[in-house]
């Protein structure tokens, strides 16, 4: 599995909105879901959303649900985020890879996953 590329990061006021993408050359053809998490400061890294392998489902913990919506375009193996009402706890720095959905929690579905750079998202107060 090569490298995803996280992008669509920046400074952003609260509640303002951004839209995060990723692409993977497999996204379209590894039968997985795939996910966004994130990272902040201190902090251990968390699955915040989760896409069904077929696109028609999508997961999300209860800090961002409501406000994050997650989707996948096979065509350019592409997975985005888009965020709306941006709050301060959500500066992170955030990566995609393959995920599994628990009741709960969403966690990555590789043991070790290939994490790309990712991309900083900074919501100012």
């Amino acid at each position: 599995q090569e490298q995803p590329v996280e992008s669509g990061g920046g400074l952003v006021q609260a509640g303002g909105s951004l839209r995060l993408s990723c692409t993977s050359s497999t996204l379209s053809s590894d039968g997985f879901a795939w996910g966004w998490f994130r990272q902040a400061p201190g902090k251990e890294r968390e699955g915040i959303a989760c896409v069904t392998w077929s696109g028609n489902t999508a997961f999300y913990v209860d800090s961002v649900k409501g406000r994050f919506t997650a989707s996948r375009d096979d065509a350019k193996n592409t997975l985005n985020l888009q965020m709306i009402t941006l709050k301060p706890e959500d500066t992170a720095m955030y990566y995609c890879a393959p995920c599994s959905s628990l009741p709960g929690l969403i966690i990555p579905a590789q043991r070790s996953p290939r994490w790309g750079q990712g991309t900083q998202v900074t919501v100012s107060s």
